[in-house]
């Protein structure tokens, strides 16, 4: 009987354009082409039997682990049988030039060599276009396999001669110590394999990634100090999600991994959120990344720019699609069972009054680590804070994304706040003009109704929304964001109530408890738990927040990377892999924690949120 794989149990590759998702088995099971945002080629992680895969593996019993050659995105998956050991290499090519847009042909590499005794290998290569909804015709060619189906083909050239059945491509072969094997397969082109060609590629890639993990910003001697090797990971994911020409990032490479096994809630996260902006930038900042912190800046700025603030959406496609039709493939089986498969995102169409603080907080970022911003963008800054005025009273979406009735989420309201806040310190800091007034009088009001409607006195806590008695793990930021300082009661009284009612097992922190408009449940929230940290460790509770996060690292994939949620029953990642905003908590954690450890002043700085 078929299996689905654990999603920890995946490694990813990338080239900035795409992704693809490969399990220790040595099988590809979600790729797509030409852009990560495009229906897939593999899909098998989404259904066994219809989503199509590519497999390289032994042809009998074996034991399997992986690795990334360090400091890169080039993974090697490690194949020990009984006659012998065996190493694959799968990565996508990637040079200077190709991300300054120089070269076109979409490709993945995959080297298999025996490093001791012989080994058996079987091929199977099974393309299903366009999530499998498209007849993919798979049939032999000059050097190699052709795969089509409408417009599109993919070309699979390989150093064995491979068999086609059933619009299938397979084959069993036998390597002995110190021989090779390359598959290379190219999306919209051909060629033959060439081993030297194939080993400059290789050479190629892995210089690229090592140099741009080797540069170091002003936090260098806390991340050699600390937990270095989940950073620099971490700083790879967030790269490997961006796109080379865009600038923009994806929240996640992946569409329909569950929150919840056999559950509903299964989204689409391969586009841009706004809020993502200011704390991947941050992240960035943090790394020494300057060119794709500014980049991305440029891009969001692109999208926004010359659009009424009424109209700015929530979430862009990575090529600034502003429409992202959700859609059910209720062909594919779901992982693990999971239905619907979704995706596009409805919630590109939801209000969300969060997202202009965090627009005003990528400039207030920028300012902060001593950049320029010129007077067209501050007249379109301006223009964002006089709307913030005149919403930041209204009901709507929050940033959970609730597909319920709109409320009044504590959190719009806060980033409301942080929006009048960041625009009257930049306007103060820089000497642009400003309604200043009108700007500190709302702000003000602002205050006043979340201290007011925002607490809970009978649990001691900020909660949800205005008037409400759920706890949300967005109270968290309210210190961190600045409104309020962490000794103040109301913070010390939010935090005991999150450790309390949101921490579970010492280690995982729920976003929120409560109804959300849909069916069944789901894990916790890996950057919720980065979120607690911060809370903890810039209240001065360093042994607390050590605790937890050492307790949430050990739940980190074999490779270093996250999904969105953790099952805190069984410690299995749920939701979509690996998860941007799990690897920026962890990047910002990280630095309070080492910061602290040095004995370093620690200032509120901000992180980010999930979207469904």
């Amino acid at each position: 009987m078929k299996n689905f794989k654990k999603i920890e149990h995946y490694g990813i590759i990338g080239n900035l354009d795409t992704c693809a998702l490969v399990g220790r088995d040595g099988s590809i099971d979600w790729c797509c082409f030409p852009h990560i945002e495009s229906p897939s080629v593999f899909a098998g992680i989404l259904d066994i039997d219809k989503g199509g895969h590519f497999a390289v593996s032994p042809s009998g019993p074996f034991e399997s682990e992986q690795q990334y050659i360090e400091n890169t995105n080039v993974l090697q998956t490690i194949f020990h049988t009984s006659t012998g050991k065996a190493t694959l290499v799968d990565f996508m090519p990637l040079t200077e030039d190709y991300e300054a847009g120089k070269h076109e042909i979409q490709s993945i590499y995959r080297k298999l060599t025996c490093n001791g005794g012989t080994i058996k290998v079987e091929i199977k290569f099974r393309p299903r276009f366009d999530y499998a909804r498209a007849q993919t015709v798979v049939k032999s060619a000059d050097n190699g396999i052709l795969a089509a189906a409408d417009n599109e083909q993919v070309y699979l050239s390989s150093s064995f001669d491979l068999k086609v059945r059933n619009n299938e491509a397979f084959g069993s072969y036998t390597l002995k110590q110190g021989e090779t094997a390359w598959f290379v397969l190219k999306y919209g082109g051909s060629e033959p394999v060439y081993p030297k060609a194939c080993e400059n590629s290789l050479e190629e890639t892995v210089r690229y990634w090592q140099n741009w993990s080797h540069k170091c910003g002003p936090t260098e001697c806390v991340f050699h100090m600390l937990w270095h090797d989940l950073i620099v990971r971490s700083g790879l994911v967030l790269k490997l999600l961006t796109h080379h020409e865009s600038g923009a990032i994806c929240a996640a490479p992946t569409a329909s991994l569950p929150e919840e096994i056999g559950g509903v809630r299964n989204w689409d996260y391969r586009f841009n959120w706004i809020r993502d902006a200011a704390f991947t930038v941050q992240a960035f900042f943090n790394l020494g990344h300057i060119k794709e912190a500014k980049n991305y800046l440029k891009w969001v700025l692109s999208q926004c720019r010359g659009t009424k603030p009424s109209d700015i959406r929530i979430m862009y496609g990575l090529h600034g699609e502003s429409s992202l039709e959700e859609k059910e493939l209720k062909h594919l089986s779901g992982y693990r069972n999971s239905r619907p498969v979704r995706i596009g995102n409805e919630a590109v169409n939801q209000r969300q009054l969060d997202i202009y603080g965090e627009l005003v907080n990528i400039f207030y970022e920028i300012v902060r680590y001593g950049e320029d911003i010129s007077n067209d963008d501050w007249k379109y800054v301006t223009k964002i804070i006089d709307y913030t005025c005149t919403v930041w009273n209204t009901p709507d979406a929050g940033i959970w994304e609730v597909r319920g009735d709109p409320q009044h989420f504590v959190y719009s309201k806060l980033m409301c706040w942080v929006a009048l806040d960041r625009g009257i310190k930049i306007a103060e800091q820089k000497r642009f003009e400003a309604p200043l007034e009108k700007w500190g009088k709302t702000r003000d009001e602002i205050r006043k109704a979340i201290m007011e409607k925002g607490f809970n006195a009978e649990l001691n806590s900020f909660v949800q929304a205005f008037g409400s008695s759920t706890l949300d793990a967005t109270s968290l930021l309210i210190p961190v964001m600045g409104f309020l300082p962490f000794d103040d009661p109301r913070v010390k009284g939010t935090v005991n109530a999150s450790l309390k009612q949101l921490l579970t097992k010492d280690t995982f922190v729920y976003r929120y408890k409560g109804e959300d408009g849909l069916p069944g449940k789901e894990g916790a929230f890996v950057l919720c738990s980065f979120w607690l940290v911060n809370a903890l460790v810039l209240s001065g509770r360093n042994e607390e927040a050590m605790r937890i996060f050492k307790n949430l690292i050990k739940y980190i994939s074999p490779l270093g990377l996250f999904a969105e949620e953790i099952d805190p029953e069984t410690g299995e990642h749920l939701g979509n892999f690996p998860q941007a905003f799990s690897h920026i908590g962890l990047i910002n954690s990280a630095l309070y924690l080492g910061k602290a450890e040095g004995g370093k002043q620690i200032g509120p700085e901000p992180m980010g949120g999930d979207k469904q």
